[in-house]
């Protein structure tokens, strides 16, 4: 059985992990070699990925790697480089599936481009559309979706919360939705990973923890913020962020503008942030929605507190009313501000129940447990 993966990105997102650890998932509990998956690199985005890829079968639909040429950074750019990947692939996809008429085609990403191409042809291929994060459903999606449907074989939502949203909606029917949990951990990996050295000049500091891309959904202007706040109570602790991303000047002069030079610190992106996960006090993740929340899960894993903003998607699933970490108010600083003076007023073990609640959770987001359930969903 072949199944084939589509997942043109364009910068380092959650999605990039997801698909990976979807095949290897495959590669390392599939005994029987029942299932044969493949990359579809479009443009030579997974390229550049090589070292998360060195055991994934990968498909070229390129002769010339023109990836670092796409415009990125910000709505527009991204707009025009997704147009140019449908654009350019359009014929070359389809070539491919009629050619290697594979089982399955598992599409993350650019969706559009096989829902309208499944549309178009009478592929045998079965198409199932991968719903990545929270997407932004105008009426124009909503009718593209509703409209090119009809070929589609189950749509897999990351958590409860877009499975009810996609339900209510009515934009594909019941019978096609189906959960399907990311493969976030993977146990002996994280592990391993956990024990490398943070950087020497944060290794005996006490710290909070934030991750991910300096972008506007992820809200770092509401964490910085408030840790100006809890630093006035708690003024030895310090802030690290980890990510990189277009809000990184507006980030540096609010730090400047509230004079935490010293306090705050931008880190980059970071090719192992387990073990900063490992040595942070809490992880605190500020952003406006998830679905499901990737560090999230992975901080559950290494019996973190953590807090996430209520915003009725995964992380207030996750959390659920508080009982496995701190929701604060969606976009709330103050409120923020208080979750944690609750957190530091909190016996040691009223925070254990909620840290033992919330690994217990994690582990609907194995890689082993995503590989159950996918074979299910392939039917085999």
């Amino acid at each position: 059985m072949k199944v084939f993966y589509w997942s043109p990105f364009l910068s380092n997102i959650a999605t990039v992990e997801a698909v990976t650890k979807s095949i290897n998932s495959i590669i390392m509990y599939d005994k029987k070699k029942e299932i044969e998956p493949y990359i579809i690199d479009s443009t030579g985005e997974w390229f550049e990925k090589k070292d998360k890829i060195k055991d994934i079968k990968v498909i070229k639909l390129y002769k010339k790697n023109f990836y670092k040429f796409l415009p990125k950074g910000g709505y527009i750019k991204s707009r025009i480089s997704q147009l140019i990947i449908f654009l350019y692939s359009f014929r070359k996809l389809a070539r491919l599936i009629k050619k290697e008429k594979p089982d399955f085609l598992v599409a993350h990403l650019i969706i559009s481009l096989p829902l309208l191409l499944f549309k178009i042809f009478n592929f045998k291929t079965k198409l199932i559309v991968r719903i990545s994060g929270t997407p932004k459903l105008n009426f124009i999606r909503k009718f593209c979706w509703s409209f090119l449907s009809e070929k589609i074989f189950k749509v897999t939502c990351p958590t409860i919360s877009i499975y009810k949203k996609f339900k209510n909606l009515k934009i594909f029917p019941i019978y096609k939705l189906a959960i399907l949990y990311d493969p976030i951990i993977s146990v002996r990996y994280i592990n391993e990973r956990k024990k490398e050295l943070i950087d020497k000049n944060f290794k005996n500091l006490e710290f909070i923890l934030g991750i991910g891309r300096l972008t506007k959904q992820k809200n770092f202007q509401l964490l910085i913020t408030a840790f100006n706040e809890i630093n006035k109570n708690i003024p030895h602790i310090k802030l690290l962020i980890l990510g990189e991303g277009e809000e990184r000047n507006k980030l540096e002069n609010l730090i400047k503008k509230l004079n935490l030079q010293e306090k705050v610190y931008l880190l980059g992106y970071k090719t192992n942030v387990f073990n900063y996960i490992h040595k942070a006090k809490c992880f605190i993740s500020s952003s406006l929605y998830e679905d499901p929340g990737f560090v999230i899960i992975e901080a559950a894993f290494l019996n973190k507190a953590v807090f996430a903003t209520d915003s009725n998607t995964g992380p207030s699933e996750i959390l659920k009313n508080s009982t496995r970490g701190f929701l604060f108010k969606n976009n709330d600083h103050k409120d923020l501000v208080k979750k944690f003076t609750e957190y530091s007023n909190s016996s040691e073990q009223e925070i254990n129940l909620k840290i033992i609640n919330l690994k217990k959770y994690s582990k609907k987001f194995t890689i082993f447990e995503h590989y159950k359930n996918l074979r299910n969903l392939l039917v085999i």
